[in-house]
Order: C-alpha cells, then structure tokens, then sequence
C-alpha cells in the first residue's frame, strides 16, 4: 500500500518517463473541438486511451457521441474492433463524460514492471486515435 504522496510521485515518475521515451507531441486538448479530446489514463487496475466527450451541454454530449456512433464500423476497422462507446462514464473524480476507448487490464501504476506494456499500448494506439481524428474532424465538428 502506498501512502497518497507516494503515490503521486509514482504517478509523476510514470508520465515523466512516458514523455522521455515519446517525445510525439500529442493532440489530446488541441482537438479543434472544445468539448472532445483524446485522452490517456493509467491507475492501479488498468490503463485506457480514447476520445472522451466532456461537457455539461446536454445537447452538445449526445451529439458528438452519435456522431462517432455513426463511425463506428470505421472505428473498429481503423483502430481496432474491441474499442468501447460508453455514453455515461464515470471519471475516477466522478464526472460523467463520453468515452470511446481502449482498455488494458492487469496493469498498475504502481508496477514499474507493467510501464513497458502500457508505454507500448499507448504507442501502438493513440496514433491510431489521432490519425481517425483528424482524418473525420470535419465530420464529427459539422
């Protein structure tokens, strides 16, 4: 068990050696699209990567995740079939979002010995993520 700052400087020294060991500069926030961004995440159960919808607008969260519904055969023919849709995700802070993602299991944070797996998985798909991104923006923004 690690204490809270213990763990925090895990998680710094995670993110830090991903950034060494990739230096791609990521889309991620710098979709176009204020309210859709890609998004990395690693904890102590698993790690994740996708295109999360995040906003309160109650019109605009439905149409932004019909539109990548609508990709969908696309999207599992491009990056890969197992890739999830969840229209009501709960965040690890409790937020309720929209998120379109791919998941590794038994992976933790707290592993060093698990990183290589989840720097690979991240490297082999968030490329994947952005090239359908900016292949279909037009698409998903109209």
């Amino acid at each position: 068990m690690f204490s809270r700052e213990e763990s925090k400087k895990i998680r710094e020294e995670f993110w830090t050696e991903f950034g060494k060991q990739s230096p791609k500069k990521w889309i991620l926030y710098n979709t176009g699209i204020k309210e859709v961004n890609l998004k990395f995440h690693f904890d102590n159960k698993k790690a994740s990567l996708g295109f999360l919808i995040d906003t309160e607008d109650e019109v605009l969260k439905p149409y932004y995740f019909e539109k990548f519904t609508s990709l969908k055969t696309l999207i599992q023919s491009d990056i890969d079939e197992d890739i999830v849709f969840e229209e009501y995700y709960e965040t690890e802070v409790g937020k309720m979002v929209a998120y379109i993602f791919l998941q590794l299991y038994k992976v933790s944070i707290h592993n060093k010995k698990t990183w290589t797996q989840v720097f690979e998985f991240f490297n082999t798909y968030m490329p994947k993520f952005e090239i359908f991104f900016l292949e279909y923006k037009d698409f998903i923004e109209g």
